[in-house]
């Protein structure tokens, strides 16, 4: 009996033995992670500006695609918002008419730009409008003739105008050159094409634009008038002497009860 518990102690050993190899491996694979893990953090702390700079190297790029994908703020708002309407009459000088108004929080410079700068001129060509300010512009035009037998009503025009826009920190003098100081500043506000109309037959656009062609005339006329202020005021010499003759008058009241209540 003794044999046998004797021959199976080293049995029982063995059998142990073999149960605990698995867990020694787990050691070393843990041992083996743990060192794999220490390098990849050393490899990190010993880079960190790469990784960062990465990062805000495709932070930029994927803010300057979205800012692309986005579509422009405008600064002004038209009316009409992209035609011109034209009385159609060959061989003259036509008008057009725009409202530009100021839709923005700050003060905005506008431009216009024509294809056709020796036939076609703008009054104002530009302004500096104040925060919700609007102002009427009159377009000038010489329609052309018609060629090879076309009616008048169906020749186009080819010519565009381009109304830009700019922003700047104070009310000041327009001057022209302030879009080519600050081009990259300048926005495209809109691009107007032309459209004829017939200018004996009665439509909405041709009765809007008679009234805003008034409206431009009223308004160029009220800019011509000094203001009431500037205007000096001239006293007559009656005025003057009444007034002083007034204030004698109470004077001498005025003394005449002193003079009886003292008594």
């Amino acid at each position: 009996m003794a044999i046998e518990t004797e021959q199976k102690s080293p049995s029982d050993g063995k059998v142990w033995g073999f149960f605990k190899l698995p867990f020694r491996q787990t050691g070393n694979n843990t041992a083996t992670t743990t060192s794999s893990s220490s390098v990849l953090n050393l490899q990190s702390q010993s880079q960190p500006h790469v990784e960062g700079s990465n990062n805000h190297a495709s932070a930029n790029s994927v803010s300057s695609v979205a800012k692309s994908l986005l579509p422009t703020r405008r600064r002004l708002k038209l009316d009409p918002a992209n035609k011109l309407y034209f009385p159609n009459e060959p061989g003259k000088q036509v008008r057009s008419a725009v409202r530009i108004k100021n839709s923005s929080k700050s003060y905005t410079a506008f431009k216009f730009q024509t294809t056709a700068p020796k036939s076609c001129f703008m009054r104002p060509p530009g302004a500096i409008l104040a925060p919700g300010e609007s102002i009427i512009a009159t377009v000038f035009k010489f329609v052309e003739l018609p060629e090879n037998n076309e009616k008048p009503m169906d020749q186009k025009s080819k010519v565009k105008f381009k109304i830009m826009s700019l922003k700047v920190k104070a009310p000041m003098e327009y001057v022209p050159e302030l879009f080519d100081e600050q081009k990259d500043q300048v926005a495209v506000e809109q691009i107007l094409r032309v459209v004829f109309l017939d200018p004996g037959r009665s439509c909405p656009a041709m009765e809007k634009l008679k009234r805003q062609l008034a409206d431009a005339d009223a308004a160029l006329e009220a800019r011509k008038k000094p203001p009431e202020d500037s205007v000096p005021k001239i006293i007559g010499e009656g005025l003057v002497i009444d007034e002083w003759r007034e204030r004698r008058e109470r004077y001498l009241a005025r003394q005449q009860v002193e003079g009886v209540d003292s008594a």
